[in-house]
């Protein structure tokens, strides 16, 4: 039987394959491995529950609330709120563990529940493994005063705001900003943190409506954005996801700054500062070679792990690093957050913009990024990818073709059902041909 969590969560088509009883039964689960973690004898453990706008999220809500709270668990309900809000206010509120409903940049049709530890992390493997062990098993079930109680806070998206506006010592003034929220989480809590630090704020996609989250706009659909920044005149823009746990941006003259290289800003801004420990940066095997080659000028270390944000928290917590992130924008600011927060990202990137009166052009232009293709193949066996022969031999004739000027990376996405193939080389058409070729070898060999 396959994993039922995958690299960030348990998701699905809701009420398909995220059904309301799954839910349930993963919550009372989660109440049984998480809340007996740290709770006095004698007092009943405490759970936040937050979501995105998605129509989804108000069953699954109920579902996941009703579970916890008959398992004993007393219920704090966030509301609408991005996934790094909850992690934040789970550890602010001393709350033994924390519940996201989002499907992250997933279509609308899609959802997910992922968890937090006490402190807001994510739970290792093991502990996943153990809730996922959990379900269906026999337990008992509290009566009377026992079962928990359900309450709503009320300022959570003021107390996040609040959060976030501390980690930005400096005032906005004087920058304009398009701010594209996807129709998301953060469509509040956005806007609203960019204009008390004094920008000038254009907010797109800011009207979820529980259908449209991620529809055509947000991180993974950037024409939008570009259009509006140079319609505005704005200094930059930034896009999230629908649970604003990522962020990418868009320079005055409308190019896209990828996550490379939002975090090699940030990288060089926290060593001018002297708070990147160790002068090492975190990122992951997806990341451009071009970024590396810049650190490398730069004498910043880059320690890589696997792709999933879940990974690069792994290794920050093991070498104490302060900074890790992804290309897809998903960065970690360890002094402030336990996870990726695009909308702090956002803040700081604008923020050293402000600082040193450089643009996000010239910001961006440490890294200069080899031509990279990425090919998403649907309706694949992915669990093959690594062991299929036709595919290995065609992955080293490439490598092999590419020599020392590029590189091959085939995985299968953790989250959808694709097996991502990306390729870098010397010149854009080449980088094109190599990883057309690959994509069509792993979809005759491993068709489902």
């Amino acid at each position: 039987m396959a994993r039922l969590f995958g690299t960030d969560g348990v998701r699905g088509v809701a009420n398909r394959d995220l059904t309301a009883e799954l839910a349930l039964d993963l919550s009372i689960a989660a109440a049984h491995v998480l809340g007996q973690v740290g709770v006095p004898s004698g007092r009943r453990p405490v759970a936040l529950v937050g979501r995105d706008p998605r129509a989804s999220g108000e069953f699954l809500e109920a579902a996941v609330v009703g579970g916890l709270a008959s398992a004993g668990v007393d219920v704090r309900r966030l509301g609408v709120l991005p996934t790094p809000g909850v992690a934040y206010l789970t550890a602010a509120t001393e709350a033994n563990f924390g519940v996201v409903l989002s499907a992250s940049h997933n279509p609308m049709p899609d959802n997910g529940i992922k968890f937090f530890a006490s402190g807001g992390v994510k739970l290792d493997d093991e502990v996943e493994d153990s809730i996922e062990a959990s379900i269906g098993e026999p337990w008992n079930r509290p009566t009377g005063a026992g079962v928990g109680r359900v309450t709503d806070m009320a300022d959570a998206v003021g107390r996040y705001v609040a959060h976030l506006r501390s980690t930005l010592p400096d005032s906005l003034s004087g920058l304009k900003v398009v701010l594209d929220c996807a129709n998301g989480a953060a469509a509040e809590a956005a806007p609203r943190v960019f204009t008390e630090a004094g920008a000038d704020v254009v907010a797109i996609n800011d009207a979820p409506d529980g259908l449209n989250i991620n529809d055509g706009c947000g991180s993974t659909h950037l024409d939008g954005l570009r259009a509006a920044v140079v319609e505005h005149g704005a200094d930059a823009g930034f896009a999230l996801d629908g649970d604003a746990d990522r962020c990418l941006a868009v320079d005055a003259a409308g190019e896209v700054v990828d996550g490379d290289q939002l975090l090699a800003i940030l990288a060089l801004a926290l060593r001018d500062s002297g708070r990147l420990v160790d002068d090492t940066v975190v990122a992951t095997v997806m990341s451009n070679l071009g970024f590396t080659l810049a650190m490398r000028e730069a004498g910043v270390g880059v320690v890589q792990t696997k792709v999933g944000d879940r990974y690069v928290l792994e290794a920050m917590r093991s070498g104490g690093f302060t900074l890790g992130g992804e290309q897809s924008g998903h960065l970690i600011i360890s002094d402030h957050a336990t996870t990726g927060d695009g909308v702090m990202s956002a803040l700081q990137v604008a923020g050293r913009m402000s600082s040193t009166g450089r643009s996000l052009a010239e910001l961006a232009g440490v890294v200069t990024r080899l031509p990279q293709v990425l090919v998403n193949v649907p309706d694949v066996d992915k669990s093959r990818a690594h062991t299929d022969d036709t595919v290995g031999a065609a992955v080293a004739a490439a490598e092999q073709e590419l020599g020392a000027s590029g590189r091959v990376l085939l995985r299968p996405s953790g989250t959808e059902p694709v097996v991502r193939v990306m390729v870098e080389a010397g010149s854009a058409d080449q980088a094109r041909a190599v990883a057309e070729e690959l994509a069509h070898i792993v979809k005759s060999s491993l068709a489902i």
